[in-house]
């Protein structure tokens, strides 16, 4: 029992690590001595643990999205008014920056998507939990009065998603022409549109 706990704790370190490799090197340059230097153990250690490098890719594209997500439904959850909790939502699907390590790393995991089912799978699933997260802050909105959808709940969610991920890839890159306030405050005008509500900023 003792080694199985030991085994798991090596293995979430390993996943930390990687995804620091993956932030200072990219997902295509990725070794496993650099993994092995992030988590200070050698090369071999890596292996004995994550004998396949894709599957060790595959559960830091799993923690990184669970990350990601519960982050998202944290902080959207800690505000009680339906339009702070639609720009906490805005806010927390926007990479803060190139430097953001968890943006950064989910959005190199999914490139793997389109060689790969389980990662592709991933992918699907976070963009319809993202879709059913907003979905139900606009339900909200609507029960309580303050918003008045212009179109289906469904459409306009998966809009908002569609238009971060959109903006989360120029932010992460070197597009100059976007940057996370005109990202911000475009997300905002469309969701104010859609709801009839105007957002605080």
């Amino acid at each position: 029992m003792a080694r199985s706990k030991k085994h798991i704790a090596r293995r979430e370190q390993l996943v930390d690590a990687t995804m620091r490799a993956i932030t200072d090197r990219g997902r295509d340059n990725l070794r496993i001595r650099d993994i092995a230097a992030e988590a200070g153990v050698s090369p071999g250690s890596v292996l004995y643990h994550y004998p396949e490098l894709d599957e060790l890719l595959f559960d830091v594209h799993r923690v990184v999205v669970e990350r990601f997500y519960q982050r998202r439904v944290e902080l959207t959850e800690s505000h009680a008014d339906p339009a702070r909790r639609l720009i906490a939502a805005i806010d927390t699907g926007l990479p803060e920056g190139r430097d953001d390590a968890v943006a950064k790393t989910l959005y190199e995991m999914h490139g793997l998507a389109d060689r790969s089912s389980q990662h592709g799978a991933l992918m699907t699933s976070l963009f319809d939990r993202e879709v059913a997260l907003y979905g139900t802050i606009l339900d909200i909105g609507v029960a309580a009065g303050r918003f008045t959808l212009a179109e289906p709940t469904r459409d306009i969610a998966r809009t908002l998603v569609v238009l971060e991920d959109g903006f989360g890839l120029h932010l992460l890159s070197n597009t100059t022409s976007v940057d996370l306030p005109l990202a911000r405050s475009s997300l905002a005008r469309y969701a104010s549109q859609a709801t009839g509500c105007e957002l605080p900023t």
